[in-house]
């Protein structure tokens, strides 16, 4: 007789852990998301400060007009006539929205790449690995990479829009009624300002102008980006742990094996689809139509190939993979270290 109750109280103690095991699970996955937010957005913060005068003149270099002579023969060119005409503050020009926006991008990126982790993780796309204390092999985190910065694109877009039309004002066109419809030699230029311009020209539909553009960017770039970074720290993770006879996983990358790893990555990202960044650029702050005809992706790298070749693809791109090296190592080594201190 004293045996049933005992078997019930068994079960009862089985069925409450559930329920527990449960809770503990969804807290762990909210931490890790909190944490994901928090680390990014801190990180995007000082990532974009370092490299901000170099993206102005990345961006400036994008976007001269295909129809008249270029404006700066190169970067250090750029650099020179932008200080010399605006002083070094110029560099720094509308970078209030891109510091929001760098924090909300960051941030993003890598709660969507956890989340996209999770997800190839319960599927059987990808053969579970425990190398390098992943669950999933350099496949499955290139693949969760590419997601993370499909969904990323869409709230990138209107940020660099922006961005992009506040990087520009030196750079009017000799018709200026051939431009977005910004004033361009206006020192003042706001992002009020020129979101209420870009809402009043083309309405919501407007700020996603260019969106093809950031997506191909941001899908192949982002997984270039994770996967350089996944795939180099694993590198280095093996080298010490030849040495110091230590399984991968509990191998933690000193302060320059991670920074190195993350340069790695902010090349990575940068250069392989530098030209879908090079036309976005050129949509976002060039016109609204041509001979009657809206400007798309695929006319515009038409002109830019036509009129500037492979090169033209390419323009402002050594300024920008050496920009990225520094910025990317920081904002890798910033998560990683304050998931080391809070995670």
């Amino acid at each position: 007789m004293d045996t049933q109750p005992a078997a019930f109280g068994n079960d009862a103690t089985l069925t409450d852990s559930a329920p527990a095991t449960v809770t503990n699970a969804t807290k762990s996955h909210t931490n890790e998301a909190l944490h994901d937010i928090a680390f990014g957005s801190i990180a995007g913060l000082v990532g974009k400060i370092v490299e901000y005068p170099f993206d102005t003149v990345k961006v400036r270099l994008q976007s001269q007009p295909d129809h008249l002579p270029l404006r700066y023969s190169g970067p250090l060119d750029c650099f020179k006539q932008s200080i010399r005409q605006d002083g070094f503050r110029g560099l720094y020009r509308g970078v209030s929205a891109p510091l929001a926006g760098a924090a909300a991008e960051t941030a993003c990126l890598f709660w969507s790449y956890s989340l996209a982790k999770d997800l190839l993780q319960t599927t059987s796309l990808f053969k579970r690995t425990t190398s390098g204390g992943e669950d999933l092999p350099l496949a499955g985190l290139i693949t969760a990479g590419a997601m993370s910065g499909g969904i990323t694109s869409f709230l990138l877009t209107p940020i660099e829009l922006v961005k992009c039309r506040m990087q520009v004002p030196l750079q009017s066109p000799v018709d200026p009624t051939l431009h977005a419809g910004i004033p361009l030699s206006s020192k003042s230029l706001s992002p009020f300002a020129v979101i209420r311009d870009v809402f009043r020209r083309e309405g919501i539909s407007g700020f996603w102008r260019g969106q093809l553009g950031t997506f191909l960017r941001e899908t192949g770039g982002t997984a270039a980006w994770f996967g350089g970074w996944e795939a180099s720290s694993l590198y280095l993770k093996s080298r010490i742990a030849q040495r110091t006879s230590t399984a991968v996983a509990d191998v933690q990358l000193p302060l320059s094996q991670q920074m190195l790893a993350g340069a790695i990555a902010g090349m990575a990202y940068n250069f392989l689809f530098y030209p879908a960044d090079t036309i976005k650029s050129k949509i976002q702050t060039g016109e609204l139509s041509q001979h009657g005809a809206r400007q798309t992706f695929l006319s515009v790298g038409k002109a830019l190939w036509r009129t500037h070749g492979f090169r033209g693809l390419y323009r402002g791109c050594g300024i920008t993979v050496a920009r990225s090296a520094p910025s990317s190592a920081l904002i890798f080594t910033i998560v990683e270290r304050l998931k080391q201190a809070f995670g």
